[in-house]
């Protein structure tokens, strides 16, 4: 027999607020390095550490305010 669970519904406006949080910081992350360093090569190998943590906050931000909304039009 399963066990019982009981889930946390997380309101919607919070998510898209954490998500957005997400797409935003990596903007800002992005054009403060470039401001402070004028490196806006991406190719550059000095560089790349740092474009591939704006990659992945941009990356999750935008995935996660596309499927949330997907999952409010699907409804």
């Amino acid at each position: 027999m399963p066990e019982q669970t009981n889930e946390v519904e997380i309101p919607k406006k919070v998510m898209l607020g954490f998500y957005s949080g997400l797409l935003a910081l990596g903007l800002i992350i992005y054009i403060a390095w470039g401001l402070l360093y004028g490196s806006w090569n991406i190719f550059e190998r000095t560089n790349l550490g740092m474009y591939a943590v704006t990659t992945m906050l941009c990356g999750f931000g935008i995935t996660g305010i596309l499927l949330y909304h997907l999952k409010e039009k699907s409804q």
